[in-house]
């Protein structure tokens, strides 16, 4: 005598990550298991799938997903940044006390700058801000760089 409908055998070996393996006993039908962790029928009938105790493993414990911190931007500018644009304005010594008012100084002119170089952008229909929007900004603030002639400045 054959047999007909035989159940695919389950994996047996070893578990991969350090986790109990089952037994591979033949269980009870497949269809509509009833769960005896929920009362009232099955997680199927009750619409709760794999994330239905929230974030990792279980309630608690397990990695959760973390919030990025939003910090002020003007402490990524670092103390040897600060330094480096001092040397090249001659400074020799630099007190500490120095850092935090230059941080602040030059949070407030990038803000003047940069809301004048987003108004020209935006009034040009754009995203992108080009060398050519900043030149126009600082100029028109009357404090001009140097070093950037036209013939240099090519649209691409």
């Amino acid at each position: 005598m054959a047999r007909l409908a035989e159940a695919p055998q389950q994996f047996t070996g070893v578990a991969r990550y350090g986790g109990a393996t089952r037994p591979a006993t033949p269980g009870p039908s497949r269809a509509a298991p009833t769960s005896p962790q929920v009362p009232g029928g099955t997680q199927q009938q009750q619409g709760l799938g794999l994330g239905a105790k929230g974030l990792g493993k279980w309630k608690g414990i397990g990695l959760k997903r973390h919030k990025k911190v939003l910090r002020d931007t003007i402490h990524s500018v670092t103390k040897g940044d600060i330094r480096r644009l001092a040397r090249r304005g001659g400074v020799k010594r630099i007190s500490n006390m120095v850092y935090d008012d230059v941080r602040q100084a030059l949070k407030q002119r990038l803000e003047i700058i940069m809301k004048d170089i987003v108004a020209v952008v935006e009034y040009g229909g754009r995203r992108t801000v080009t060398v050519r929007d900043v030149i126009f900004t600082l100029n028109r603030l009357g404090k001009p760089i140097y070093g950037f002639d036209p013939s240099f400045i090519r649209e691409r």
